[in-house]
């Protein structure tokens, strides 16, 4: 193939950017013919009209428009506009995929519930490299805002989304659950709820099962009594309230007891350093919980991968 301009000037380039850097990355971390199998069956098939699209392309579309939480114009302007997105995406400038091509994909992910899909199919690559284990699990939430505005086209907020007071703060929007393993820190298990569900309600979502530990937060106080959990052979580390807790003096046992809990359960909290800060999935980017479930699901896959980074180089 003939090399413009711009790839010879894009080749003699003097530093590497940090975009660059991290779809390097990306590239080489993301099991990409383990999930195109998954993907293969659901893509359209050439034959009449217009042909589609290679699917390894769009799939590698689909994960910049995740890594940089993009709408779908955005993701077509960036591929027009970034030489190493294109790179990334094996696009050249004369076939790039217009914003309804690019949703049209994403849709098909939706609506066959691939988001998961590719989750559970990242979670066994990382499980063969012996990197998910089975003995302890950690369960915590976090609250995504939703817009709350009704100056929309039906002029209602999104009817899944919810208002909880968390704090002297209230919140309108979802909640994101996870199960993350205790001493990998990488996630096996998400559910989404309203934000106004209690943390305790999506908890047997959680577990795998074969826990011998069970870590949480104050706000999962009683779970071991739930009717789902209280014949669970296990060890149960839920942390106290902040009222209880300011009562202990520091050199008690119980005292640093608390404290073990939490250096454990920051795991938890990484996971949501990744969705929030890393990606920028602050707020919802859809309406309804399946749809920002799928796309999140994926993202919590791609969270695992560069948390296993160093373990799989």
């Amino acid at each position: 193939m003939e090399r413009s301009f711009a790839d010879l000037e894009y080749e003699s380039e003097k530093r590497k950017t940090r975009r660059e850097g991290f779809l390097e990355r990306m590239d080489a971390l993301i099991p990409w013919e383990r999930l195109l199998e998954e993907i293969r069956p659901y893509y359209p098939k050439a034959g009449k009209g217009r042909e589609p699209y290679e699917l390894e392309s769009m799939l590698r579309v689909h994960c910049v428009q995740i890594f940089y939480n993009l709408s779908d114009p955005a993701t077509e302007d960036m591929i027009y506009e970034v030489e190493s997105v294109r790179r990334f995406t094996g696009i050249s400038m004369s076939k790039v995929p217009d914003e309804t091509t690019i949703l049209n994909f994403r849709h098909l992910l939706e609506r066959h519930g691939l988001g998961q899909v590719l989750f559970e199919s990242i979670k066994e690559h990382l499980a063969e490299a012996g990197l998910m284990l089975k003995e302890g699990t950690i369960v915590d939430a976090s609250i995504i805002e939703a817009p709350s505005s009704r100056k929309n086209r039906k002029r209602e907020r999104d009817p899944e989304m919810k208002q909880t007071r968390k704090g002297n703060q209230w919140h309108f929007g979802m909640k994101l659950h996870v199960g993350v393993d205790d001493q990998s820190g990488l996630v096996h298990s998400l559910a989404t709820t309203s934000a106004k569900v209690h943390d305790l309600t999506a908890s047997e979502e959680l577990l795998q099962g074969e826990e011998v530990r069970i870590w949480g937060d104050a706000g999962y106080r009683g779970m071991e009594k739930r009717e789902a959990h209280k014949d669970r052979q296990v060890a149960w580390h839920i942390a106290m309230g902040p009222s209880q807790r300011r009562r202990l003096a520091r050199d008690e046992l119980e005292w640093l007891m608390e404290e073990c809990k939490s250096s454990v359960r920051s795991k938890g909290e990484h996971v949501f350093f990744h969705v929030k800060q890393m990606f920028g999935y602050r707020k919802v980017r859809y309406r309804s919980l399946g749809k920002n479930e799928n796309r999140l699901a994926l993202l919590l896959g791609f969270a695992n991968l560069l948390r296993a980074e160093s373990c799989m180089v």
